[in-house]
């Protein structure tokens, strides 16, 4: 029997999966590891144990599980957390810990840098996106002027499943859709790197070979089997980020549909018949050849959450630890009876800078209205509405420009949230489809068979996808929280100014 392994790193925890050829699930793995913050603003992980590690940990756990025999596993697949900035040397060596994606907001000044001397209306007009944190140009230019000895020793500039495809069979590439998300470096265009004008930010060669989602990058070498358990050559694909892994588990892949990944961030995909662009949101190709999306993002959410447990719900945390309770799940308990608004309290999420639609590395996050009345159980849900009036934005935003939403799929762990699903629905007043439990990794695995010809093509995918429930809006609810979130969107406009200069 043939095998197809998979493996996604996250933000705080690496999956990993090994199907067969219908799809079903054989072996299932994980690990935990840190997101590092060494400064306000700052995000990074140790690419070497939470990336390389992570990743043969799990495969030699994933092959021993299932009693697999190497030589049976016919495709490997692998995706990670976006548009991280990695620096190496030669031999695939992490000269510094990796900066993340949008999460890590550090380079605003160089953002302000790039727009004010490209302009950005030549900059969306040819990138398709706008730069903000999201983008590792701005990083690497932060590297050049605060770290120029690693900026000087690096010789290719990657990404985290650049890094895992690099590491597994020599080769350095990247998918069309992350590197999308690398304005001003890469032309949609052209289909590659923009040559003429990447010179002050680094050299092409040190960027990763621009490659489909759909493709296999190479085989696994001599070194990398010892390591991970795998058979010398076997096929490794391009990789991509986890939000599309997600989105291909998740069967996100005709136009007017949508992916709502909620992890430690928010990330949407929108899939387009053609190219949209908007200076609100990033814009590029999408996982196969011919096909056009726009992406979004939100900083945080389950971060948010993450927060709120350990810093203001420490004792359920300790229960937790000690066998007693889930604290998320005695959290969302402890919310049942407040009614939609949280009876006059607003949160703003912008805990880490924020993302689209308002782009603004220097937002804060706030908690607007409390009164002797409010209780932690209304923080919480604060907390979770604020999430839902920022996709609420998005979704009004895209209508705005013409983009037709047919269907909405939410994924990711902050699903498991059954209570936040239902805000999110009525905030939004958009019906959910809950995607399949398997995530990330699962599309990594279904990449892997298609594109080592495993699976025959896009209509046999979707034939092995299974959904999870339908939420559907109260609509009642829905019309409180138009109220609450039209002030959720002028409370940041008023506020700011202030903000910045905190």
């Amino acid at each position: 029997m043939n095998f197809y392994m998979g493996i996604d790193i996250g933000t705080y925890e690496s999956k990993g999966l090994l199907v067969d050829q219908s799809g079903r699930i054989i072996a299932a793995a994980s690990r935990e590891h840190e997101m590092e913050i060494p400064a306000p603003g700052y995000a990074e992980h140790d690419a070497d144990s939470a990336w390389w590690g992570d990743f043969c940990a799990i495969s030699n756990e994933l092959i021993h599980a299932a009693g697999a025999d190497p030589a049976n596993i016919r495709g490997v697949g692998c995706s990670g957390i976006g548009t991280c900035c990695l620096p190496v040397d030669e031999q695939i060596r992490p000269l510094r810990k990796a900066i993340l994606y949008g999460v890590d907001v550090r380079a605003s000044k160089q953002i302000d840098e790039l727009n004010r001397e490209l302009g950005e209306d030549l900059i969306l007009g040819k990138y398709g996106c706008p730069v903000t944190s999201q983008s590792p140009a701005p990083k690497i230019l932060w590297l050049k002027e605060n770290e120029p000895d690693v900026y000087r020793k690096t010789a290719k500039y990657i990404t985290s499943s650049t890094y895992l495809v690099a590491k597994l069979t020599g080769r350095y590439a990247i998918d069309q859709y992350t590197a999308a998300n690398c304005p001003p470096m890469y032309d949609p265009a052209a289909g590659d790197w923009d040559r003429a004008d990447i010179g002050r930010i680094c050299r092409a060669d040190q960027l990763a070979d621009c490659m489909w989602t759909d493709k296999v990058a190479g085989g696994v070498t001599a070194r990398a089997a010892r390591e991970t358990g795998l058979r010398e050559g076997t096929p490794v694909t391009t990789g991509t980020a986890d939000a599309s892994a997600d989105a291909v588990a998740a069967g996100v892949l005709d136009p007017g549909d949508m992916l709502i990944m909620f992890g430690s961030s928010v990330f949407i995909i929108h899939v387009t018949p053609v190219r949209t662009t908007d200076r609100r949101y990033w814009s590029g190709p999408y996982l196969f050849k011919d096909t056009w999306a726009v992406t979004s993002g939100m900083s945080t959410a389950g971060s948010l959450t993450r927060w709120f447990r350990n810093e203001l719900a420490r004792e359920l945390l300790e229960a937790q630890h000690s066998g007693r309770g889930n604290a998320y799940e005695r959290l969302a308990e402890s919310i049942a009876g407040i009614p939609p608004g949280a009876e006059g309290l607003i949160a703003l999420p912008y805990f880490s800078g924020e993302r689209t639609p308002i782009n603004d590395p220097h937002a804060k996050g706030m908690f607007f209205g409390l009164t002797l009345r409010h209780t932690r159980a209304h923080m919480y849900q604060a907390c979770l509405e604020s999430v839902a009036y920022g996709i609420k934005q998005h979704l009004d935003g895209y209508a705005g420009i013409g983009m037709h939403t047919k269907r909405i799929v939410a994924v990711g762990g902050g699903t498991k949230n059954r209570k936040w699903m239902q805000i999110v629905a009525d905030a939004t007043g958009r019906e959910l489809r809950l995607g399949g439990v398997y995530g990330a990794a699962y599309g990594d695995a279904l990449l892997a068979a298609l594109a080592t010809g495993g699976i025959s093509g896009i209509n046999e995918l979707r034939a092995m996808l299974r959904f999870g429930e339908r939420v559907a809006p109260d609509m009642n609810n829905h019309g409180i929280y138009a109220k609450y979130a039209a002030l959720y969107t002028e409370l940041y406009e008023t506020n700011k100014n202030l903000m910045r200069k905190l």
